[in-house]
């Protein structure tokens, strides 16, 4: 793993990515533990790919939730419910991934799900480029009902200590206080990721890890057989 300043080492990502072309959309998966800063490179990533003249799709899989009444229904706690009941999978997959994949039409959707509101949506849907590059931050994206659906993934790794303290500083006033966010991370986050571990080996997978504990430095391991290796 090479450890360099973020700037280099988000550039010379983006010029790898910027190189790989498939007739068709690529989409990329930026996973990772709960708030181990997934969202912010993903943007950085987006920004650097700018340059590259192709459309870039940005966007989160915070777009698919599912009702409160169903992503609570084994309560409020619970990490099965993080992992199982969060998430829309199947929506992802129809509304997001397929059409831009193999034999898709290009016609896209970003949301199905007003999270804030707690009601579905029907979004108009957009056109994708044929060389656009889709960009989607979220946990559990490489799950096996999701796996298929990505060109590349990207695993953000941090320690669990490191993701937790930048979590609970992040959402404490989102999650009603310090202390209920450290018990929600220490019975529904932290557990569903080790869930998640043992499922779908997410680092096994991944084209690229990136280690996200030094923020102004991280590191970097490219998958070998992995489409960035390749390169």
């Amino acid at each position: 793993m090479t450890s360099m300043n973020r700037t280099a080492l988000l550039n010379d990502l983006a010029a790898m990515i910027a190189k790989l072309n498939a007739a068709r959309p690529i989409r990329v998966a930026i996973d990772g533990r709960t708030a181990s800063g997934k969202t912010t490179l993903a943007n950085e990533l987006a920004e650097c790919l700018k340059g590259s003249g192709r459309q870039i799709i940005r966007t989160s899989i915070d777009g698919f939730h599912r009702p409160k009444v169903e992503r609570y229904a084994r309560g409020r706690h619970s990490a099965e419910g993080y992992y199982h009941d969060a998430r829309d999978l199947p929506a992802i997959n129809a509304l997001l991934l397929n059409p831009l994949g193999p034999g898709g039409d290009q016609w896209y959707r970003t949301a199905s799900f007003d999270l804030h509101n707690d009601v579905p949506i029907e979004q108009d849907p957009e056109f994708a480029s044929a060389d656009a590059i889709l960009i989607v931050d979220g946990t559990f994206l490489q799950r096996p009902e999701l796996r298929e659906g990505w060109d590349l993934a990207i695993f953000v790794e941090t320690s669990e200590h490191v993701s937790e303290q930048r979590g609970i500083a992040r959402d404490t006033q989102l999650l009603g206080g310090a202390e209920t966010t450290r018990q929600l991370y220490a019975d529904r986050y932290r557990p569903a990721f080790a869930l998640y571990e043992s499922l779908a080996a997410p680092t096994l997978s991944a084209d690229a890890i990136i280690n996200n504990d030094d923020f102004e430095r991280p590191a970097l391991r490219l998958r070998e057989g992995g489409r960035l290796a390749a390169r």
